[in-house]
């Protein structure tokens, strides 16, 4: 038992600082007045959606390899 002892300074002050921080976190949860939400709202209907520049609807998708290497058959005549 007294071997785990020296876990008690850690466990303590990762305790503390989880409700210190949690208590941090709730002064920023605020209403924000209904006014700016419903011109925020607007303003984010309003924008033309962002494609990513990768992706290219054009790109066939490609078999993903297994890693294992296949012969292909041989036609018999």
């Amino acid at each position: 038992m007294e071997i785990l002892l020296w876990l008690v300074p850690p466990v303590v002050v990762t305790v503390v600082a989880m409700v210190w921080v949690s208590w941090l976190g709730r002064a920023g949860r605020g209403e924000i007045d209904r006014e700016v939400a419903v011109r925020r709202l607007a303003e984010a209907m309003q924008r033309e959606p962002k494609q990513p520049a990768a992706y290219s609807a054009r790109t066939p998708a490609r078999d993903r390899s297994t890693g294992i290497a296949v012969r292909p058959s041989r036609r018999v005549s």
